[in-house]
């Protein structure tokens, strides 16, 4: 049988209670774990989870650790937590420079204030039992980091190929210990028209290439040469380029689409990888975000 691997999810308005039955949905469909990002409040949503889902694991990926008091965030994740029966997983992060621009945030070096963060976290008075605390992570020194003072890393994005060297970064018993988290958020587009599949990837990781901490971490993953031609592109303005310097092994690297059955190859081979909870961030070629989850509980029906 194939194992199901689990999935990205937000809410956003005038959907939200469809959100929420989708959930249930997810959960019956035997789905191992619904996580949810920060667009649409994605803490709010795994309290609603919390009351409306019986077994499923779920979790933030992430929670933006700049946006909120860590007091709050402790008193709210173990809220969940308790809810919830011990089934959150408290997934944080730094984020990134536009969304800091936006809020109108100044942060500090991403490794001391995620530090703190975390020491803070776990101090926080009278806020009760706290759930698995994961990091956002993309390069070794916030993988060593989490292997130091969390309970799981978690990728956007991710490269599969860089997989067995990021994960050398954790301590040994960190890195065979079954309860320490291990995610990646990989987009994913099921179509049996490849092309159109690989198009709507290639579309979702537009912005992303053009953050700095990314470009550096695919390059640390050896794609050096697109990294280096997109940042060009972009120095020149010519954003519509940005999608043809996306090469195929890149492309297959980071991200699952094709066949269903492709897809479920490719999950396995992000098991393989190391990494234990693959978490499949579903578009369609054909539709929106629901018509998305049709195709993927298809695929793994």
């Amino acid at each position: 049988m194939t194992r199901k691997p689990a999935v990205s999810l937000a809410a956003v308005p005038g959907r939200r209670m469809r959100t929420i039955e989708l959930a249930q949905e997810i959960e019956r469909q035997g789905f191992s774990g619904i996580y949810c990002p920060s667009f649409g409040d994605g803490l709010s949503l795994c309290l609603a989870l919390a009351f409306h889902t019986n077994e499923v694991r779920f979790g933030t990926s992430i929670a933006h650790i700049y946006t909120r008091h860590v007091n709050e965030f402790a008193q709210t994740a173990s809220w969940i937590h308790e809810a919830s029966g011990g089934r959150f997983d408290f997934g944080v992060g730094v984020s990134h420079g536009p969304a800091h621009q936006q809020l109108g945030i100044t942060p500090g070096k991403p490794l001391a204030d995620m530090r703190s963060f975390v020491e803070r976290l776990r101090s926080a008075p009278r806020a009760g039992e706290l759930p698995p605390v994961v990091l956002a992570t993309l390069r070794e020194k916030m993988v060593a980091l989490a292997g130091e003072v969390a309970d799981g890393i978690v990728w956007a994005n991710g490269a599969r190929s860089h997989m067995a060297a990021s994960l050398a970064h954790l301590p040994d018993d960190k890195r065979d210990d079954e309860r320490f988290f291990v995610g990646c958020m990989i987009p994913t587009c099921i179509s049996d028209d490849r092309a159109a599949a690989a198009a709507v990837n290639r579309r979702t990781l537009t912005g992303y290439v053009a953050l700095p901490n990314y470009n550096n971490y695919w390059i640390e993953a050896g794609y050096h040469e697109e990294m280096l031609a997109i940042r060009a592109a972009l120095k020149e303005g010519d954003q519509d380029r940005v999608a043809s310097l996306m090469s195929d092994e890149w492309l297959a690297d980071i991200t699952l689409f094709g066949s269903a059955a492709e897809v479920r190859e490719g999950v396995e081979r992000w098991y393989d990888a190391g990494i234990k909870t693959p978490i499949l961030v579903p578009s369609s070629a054909e539709g929106g975000q629901m018509q998305a989850f049709q195709e993927l509980f298809a695929a793994f029906e």
